[in-house]
């Protein structure tokens, strides 16, 4: 036998053991007789350089260190899901796949709500190339390297599955695992980890994946995205990904109706306290792929899935005191400080008390006894107060009438629920707040420079607003307190290449009240450049789609702000991007304004995400549901017959993807 055949067979053989051991839980070999194969086969590829492979089982020991983790666009967005908390949710859920889809007696399927985090893995021809994180579910953080060490992810697929395609699922720690993480870490002298899933997030992003491998991470897998057919449900494909060697589950379960949904949420609502892993609902998806493609998505989460969640844990602790918080708008919230307390696997120690109003409707004051729990078992919140416990000398909360940072007079406009902090310039958390949102990774994300690193720089008096960033120097930096020549340049680079961000983002980073993420990319692509936005008026921005009277009102008090107009003038100086650059214009039109269009079936010339580009990029707008708003649909094979029905009763037109490309061209 040649030394690349024995190393291609201790490859395989390697993969299958940790298969069976991993994934099945069944070990077929002794874990000694495993290292002296894997030992047998490091001295192979070291004698053998040319048969290096990075999915060999050798490269699971990590060793690699990554230094900074790139930023990578998703080819398919990882959507949020809606959530629920009760049957009559999920009946209504039903009733409205029932409208969408035109017919009943619909298949769904149950599956564990894994608590971890959100990972994306991509293989081509069989083969395991990248692992992205969720992020902000548009673009995430490559962790590959780390990924790798995870001994349940198969690394390549040999038996008969689809060839190019990407597998989610949720990187969690078991339970066990983290019990013993923690009694290390003790018996070290070192802090206990507060729970699992941030643990295991955190895991993601250490920087030397040998470190990564000692963790006892697992990967459990809920959804195969690709553009091939061969699978007409959710569930057959993801019964296929399980015998080919991806740890799939076996808690999935089909439901004809909701009433089956209901009796799989009830058993699992006591059951999953027995589970080796943290859970916090259920998922609850359409099974056949073709009603989901019909079904679409709204802007932020499918229309064919939903999250059930399970009750909160709930608990009762003391308020000791009642504090207030700036935030980079200006807005005032309560803060309930708590005595500390354990609540579903962490220490709570504080509470948002929301706004004026939620006090006062809840009698919310110091020295209360109160109840506890995190909405969707995550953010805490105070829920109520048990007045059997309240003491003789309490009196009513007295809300601020004065900033706790600044001492300026708090304001409130009519309508609105929180109070507001007007000294826009002159408050330092104000000041700070706008920088930190301007550098952030969803914003201008700007490498080497931290929300800690800000602060100190305001206190320093060498930034007082996010223009300034662009005039620091590296001998200006050095001297401050943590801070090495090293870290200076790299914080001077990262300030440097920000500006080559995209005008939508830059848009984002400015911080206008009400302008998120979604809002800045229509107004980017609606108007072109800053000026034009900052020049239009009430009317006109009110006429961009989906931007309402309050964006709009808020977008003119910026524009007409003598400082914001100052700051931009600054920005333009530096080089920012702010207007949509030349290249992104270059291959659009106007040819499709005005006209909404539905994208249905399956296609051959183009990918359903190319088609929804082409529209986009000739000005046209994309929806995922039919409506007398609809001009076209863009029909391919396999249309849904409800959209078919429903679009001829509505007398739309339907084109093929022949017609649509004539069209544009």
């Amino acid at each position: 036998m040649t030394a690349e055949e024995k190393i291609h067979q201790l490859r395989e053989e390697l993969n299958k053991h940790n298969y069976n051991y991993y994934v099945l839980d069944n070990a077929t070999i002794t874990d000694f007789e495993f290292d002296v194969k894997l030992k047998e086969l490091e001295k192979l590829e070291k004698e053998n350089p040319i048969f290096f492979d990075a999915n060999s089982p050798t490269q699971r020991v990590g060793g690699t260190i990554t230094k900074n983790f790139n930023t990578v666009v998703h080819k398919n967005r990882m959507y949020s899901l809606d959530n629920s908390y009760s049957k009559e949710d999920l009946l209504d859920w039903e009733k409205r796949i029932e409208k969408g889809l035109g017919r009943s007696n619909l298949e769904f399927t149950c599956e564990l709500k894994y608590d971890g985090a959100s990972i994306n893995l991509t293989y081509e021809n069989g083969q395991f190339v990248k692992a992205v994180t969720r992020g902000d579910g548009f673009q995430g953080d490559e962790v590959t390297n780390n990924i790798r060490t995870i001994k349940s992810i198969p690394l390549s697929i040999h038996q008969d599955f689809v060839q190019n395609f990407q597998m989610r699922g949720e990187i969690i720690l078991p339970i066990d695992g983290f019990h013993k993480m923690n009694i290390e870490r003790v018996a070290n002298g070192e802090e206990e980890y507060r729970n699992p899933r941030n643990t295991a997030s955190g895991s993601l992003k250490l920087q030397d994946s040998a470190e990564v491998a000692k963790r006892p991470l697992d990967c459990l897998l809920y959804q195969v995205v690709t553009e091939e057919r061969k699978y007409k449900t959710h569930f057959q494909i993801l019964e296929t990904a399980r015998n080919v060697g991806f740890k799939v589950p076996e808690t999935i379960k089909l439901a004809k109706s909701i009433e089956e949904v209901y009796q799989f949420v009830n058993y699992w609502d006591t059951e999953r306290h027995n589970l080796p892993y943290e859970t916090d609902g259920i998922v609850i998806k359409v099974n056949n792929l073709q009603q989901q493609e019909e079904l679409g998505y709204t802007a932020k989460a499918p229309r064919w899935a939903i999250a059930y969640k399970f009750k909160a844990e709930q608990v009762s602790t003391v308020l000791n005191e009642i504090t207030y918080q700036v935030g980079r708008t200006g807005a005032i919230t309560p803060v309930a400080n708590l005595e500390p307390v354990q609540l579903a696997g962490t220490t709570v120690k504080r509470a948002s008390l929301h706004n004026a109003d939620q006090i006062e409707k809840l009698d919310i004051r110091e020295n209360d006894t109160v109840f506890v729990e995190k909405g969707g078992e995550i953010i805490p919140k105070i829920i109520g107060v048990d007045f059997t416990k309240r003491p003789e000398d309490s009196k009513p909360t007295k809300y601020a009438t004065n900033c706790p940072e600044c001492n300026t007079e708090l304001v409130r406009t009519t309508g609105d629920a929180k109070h507001y902090c007007p000294n826009l310039f002159g408050c330092a958390p104000q000041i700070t707040g706008r920088i930190q949102h301007f550098i952030s990774r969803k914003a201008m994300d700007i490498d080497g420079l931290g929300g800690e690193t800000v602060d100190l720089l305001r206190k320093e008096n060498l930034i007082s607003n996010y223009a300034d960033l662009y005039d620091l120097k590296v001998e200006q930096i050095i001297p401050l307190e943590r801070m090495a020549e090293k870290s200076a340049q790299n914080m001077i680079s990262g300030i440097e290449k920000s500006k080559e961000i995209p005008f939508e983002k830059v848009l984002f980073a400015l911080g206008i009240r009400f302008v998120g993420e979604t809002v800045a990319k229509k107004l980017a692509k609606h108007f072109k450049s800053i000026d034009n936005l900052m020049a239009a008026t009430l009317e006109e921005l009110i006429n961009v789609d989906e931007i309402g009277d309050r964006i709009a009102q808020s977008i003119v008090d910026f524009s007409n702000d003598l400082g914001n107009m100052q700051l931009i003038e600054r920005l333009k100086t530096y080089g920012l991007q702010l207007e949509v650059s030349a290249e992104s214009l270059e291959n659009q039109t106007n040819k499709l304004a005005g006209q909404v269009f539905v994208v249905s079936g399956v296609f051959h010339q183009m990918s359903r995400n190319q088609l929804k580009k082409a529209i986009e990029d000739n000005g046209g707008k994309v929806s995922s549901s039919i409506s007398k708003k609809t001009n076209f649909i863009v029909a391919g094979d396999n249309m849904g017959p409800s959209k078919l029905t429903k679009a001829q009763d509505l007398g739309i037109s339907i084109i093929s993807e022949q017609d649509f490309i004539d069209k544009i061209n």
